[in-house]
């Protein structure tokens, strides 16, 4: 009897010992779980290309009298960790970044400046890629026409680009964005804003 007694002991012993096993196993797994979990979400890793590259638009004068040239700027700025292709691809399958705008009745686009892109090298890539990290500035040259309406005033633009990490690329992204200023009439004075962004090339 005492034999048996002390197999019943040694039984449950060792049922309790591959219990605890099991459950040590399973809070490991929920741990990395948890881990990666937390990994996906950092804001350095974005999942989504709205995330990847935000923008803000800046306007060169307010207001904007009929009959004159102004500035539009996108200020971009891209998450650590990512990169956008340049405007100026060094090979043709590559997604450039482009700012383009659909203009209302009376304006004119005169000119779109780029920055100067920077040259990298990838672990995915043999040959080296024009990019641009952090934060970078494209500008538009507009004319308001003498014909442009007076008032409140938006020009809608679309900021075109393919955000990557050194492992992997989002999807190609189209996000709108938009310009918005008052139109005055020609004899208006205008006032310039923000030297720091318009003052510089």
């Amino acid at each position: 009897m005492r034999t048996s007694g002390v197999s019943n002991h040694q039984s449950q012993v060792a049922s309790h010992r591959v219990l605890w096993v099991a459950l040590l196993a399973i809070s490991t797994l929920l741990a990395s779980a948890m881990f990666a979990l937390a990994r996906g979400q950092d804001s350095s890793r974005p999942l989504r290309a709205a995330d990847a590259v935000k923008s803000q638009v800046f306007l060169s004068l307010e207001p904007v009298p009929q009959g004159r040239r102004f500035e539009v700027a996108v200020v971009a700025r891209v998450a650590t960790g990512y990169h956008v292709q340049a405007n100026k691809v060094l090979e043709d399958y590559l997604i450039p970044l482009t700012v383009t705008a659909d203009l209302p009745a009376g304006f004119k686009l005169l000119n779109t400046s780029y920055p100067k892109a920077q040259i990298r090298t990838f672990p995915f890539a043999k040959e080296p890629m024009a990019v641009y990290e952090g934060r970078f500035v494209v500008k538009l040259e507009m004319e308001a026409g003498a014909s442009a309406a007076t008032g409140a005033t938006t020009i809608p633009l679309t900021l075109k680009f393919q955000a990557c990490n050194d492992q992997l690329c989002l999807p190609p992204a189209k996000l709108p964005i938009a310009a918005e200023f008052t139109v005055a009439p020609a004899s208006a004075r205008a006032k310039s804003l923000h030297p720091e962004i318009f003052g510089k090339e």
